[in-house]
Order: structure tokens, then C-alpha cells, then sequence
């Protein structure tokens, strides 16, 4: 997906909620070198409509996690985008409610359709981004109680709405493993390369990591040892405390044991000159 700050989309989200308490119905009025440029700590739309629920819950926000639901449905019910997703979210994941994947479905089914043409720039952009790859995500495995088939093609023309239209680094990741793939995209690791690094360049470290391990090992593009340990590097730093660190750190470590000194020397100094403008960790 397209990546961001997840400050930026919580306070949005919080004025958003908030504004409500004044403004809605009875359910509100009880809530008071090598890359020219690279953007800092980016976040997913979900990491953050997630940080917003736990901010907003309880002691944290003052907010019960009763009446942030019943805000969060009236604001849906106006067809705002922002709540639809965190509703999605959490029946999807069943934070603070019974999980649903069939409400989720529908939630994030809703953007995508009234969404579609959302000029692809801001937070908006990227709550529906990342409904586009959501709602293709349940076409590839199907969600029988909806009456959704499992329909591999179609998922793959969301995900490549979300990747080209959206720019969304999430599905550029997705697409670049599908070019990795004989029975999805089929094995085209030029292809696959490409929609990596546009995901690497947004910060995306599965996908740092993934371009990285190409481009040390050639497979099926030109090596590049340093720039393929450099990006290993990058990935496995802003992966660090994440479910990403451990398969990333294996992939850093085989590429290390094997590159010579003045390759992992080269390689640090690159990735170094990178940190400052990825802002630190994922």
C-alpha cells in the first residue's frame, strides 16, 4: 500500500470521532546515492485505524469501546471511509466485537465500490487502497457464508487496482510475489523485481528484503551483491520487533556469511546513508 504516517491518520481519525460527540446522533452525543528520496516510518492504513481504536478505547481516550462502535456505525452509515475501515478492521480481526469476516466483507467491499476513483494521493487514498486488497484478498480464498467464490483472477485485478492505480506499497509487494509464481502471474522475475522496488522504495521491508535476496543471489535478474545487501540491511532494521524480523534476519545473515568484507562494509555504509530518510524503524 501506499505507505504513511500513522500520526498523521490518527489525529484525522481522532478529530474525526471525536467531531461526532457535537455533531451526530444520540449514539455520538455520548462520546466526549542509490535512491533519490525515500519517505520516513511509514505505516499501513490498518496499523493505524488500529492505533486509532486503541487510543480512542477505554481509559485511553475516555471513550468506551461501546460508544466508539456506535460512532464508528453512524459515521458508516454516512458512508465515511475512514469508519467503514475501522469496522472492517475489527470484524475482521474481532477487536472489540464478535469476530465477522462476512460484516468485514461488506465494509471494505463498500469503499472499494463507492471509492473506486478516489484521486490517488492522501489518507483517503489509502483507506481505500487498502480495502482494494483486502476485498482481493477474500476472493482468493473465497468466503462461502457471504456467497463469496474463490475467484484468483479477479483477486488479482483488485490487487493490481491497489498496486498501479493507488501506488499502494502492500499490494506492490503482493504483485511482485504473484511474478514469482507459475499458477498466479506466472515466473517472471523482471517483472517481479519491478513491483518490489517501487514497494522498497516506499519503505515496504518485505519487500526490501525480497529485492535484496534477488538481487545478491541473481535470480533470474543481474546480481548485485552490495545493493541486494544493502537492502537486506534496510529491511531487517525496519524489521526489527515485527513478525517480518525472523525470515528477514535469515535472509541477511546467508547473504552475509557468504559476501566478502568489503561488500558487507560497502553494503552498511549504503544502508546507513538510507536510515536517515526511512526515519528509523518500520
Amino acid at each position: 500500500m501506499r505507505t504513511f504516517r500513522a500520526g498523521a491518520l490518527v489525529s484525522v481519525a481522532v478529530g474525526f470521532v471525536l467531531a461526532m460527540a457535537t455533531a451526530s446522533g444520540p449514539a455520538a452525543a455520548q462520546v466526549s546515492g542509490v535512491l533519490p528520496s525515500l519517505p520516513a516510518a511509514p505505516e499501513t492504513a490498518a496499523d493505524a485505524a488500529l492505533a486509532m481504536a486503541n487510543q480512542l478505547d477505554g481509559a485511553g481516550g475516555g471513550i468506551s469501546s461501546k460508544d466508539l462502535i456506535a460512532a464508528l456505525e453512524d459515521a458508516a452509515l454516512a458512508g465515511q471511509p475512514m469508519a467503514l475501515f475501522q469496522l472492517g478492521l475489527m470484524y475482521e480481526t474481532g477487536e472489540g466485537v464478535g469476530k465477522d469476516p462476512v460484516k468485514a466483507f461488506g465494509y471494505f467491499s463498500q469503499i472499494a465500490d463507492e471509492h473506486a476513483d478516489t484521486a490517488p494521493r492522501g489518507v483517503e487514498a489509502d483507506i481505500v487502497a487498502q480495502s482494494f486488497l483486502k476485498v482481493g484478498e477474500y476472493y482468493r480464498t473465497g468466503l462461502p457464508e457471504a456467497g463469496i467464490p474463490k475467484n484468483e483472477a479477479y483477486s488479482n485485478k483488485l490487487i493490481m487496482h491497489a498496486a498501479s492505480y493507488f501506488g499502494d506499497a502492500d499490494a506492490q509487494y503482493k504483485v511482485g510475489e504473484l511474478y514469482l509464481d507459475d499458477a498466479e502471474l506466472g515466473a517472471n522475475p523482471l517483472q517481479s523485481a519491478r513491483w518490489l522496488n517501487l514497494a522498497a522504495r516506499k519503505g515496504h521491508a518485505g519487500a526490501q528484503a525480497k529485492l535484496g535476496s534477488m538481487l545478491f543471489n541473481g535470480e533470474g535478474i543481474d546480481g548485485d551483491k552490495v545493493e541486494g545487501l544493502m537492502w537486506l540491511t534496510v529491511a531487517s532494521r525496519r524489521s526489527a520487533g515485527t513478525i517480518d524480523e525472523s525470515w528477514i534476519g535469515d535472509l541477511l545473515n546467508n547473504a552475509m556469511s557468504v559476501a566478502s568484507p568489503e561488500q558487507r562494509k560497502r553494503a552498511v555504509e549504503l544502508a546507513d546513508s538510507l536510515g536517515a530518510r526511512f526515519g528509523g524503524q518500520h
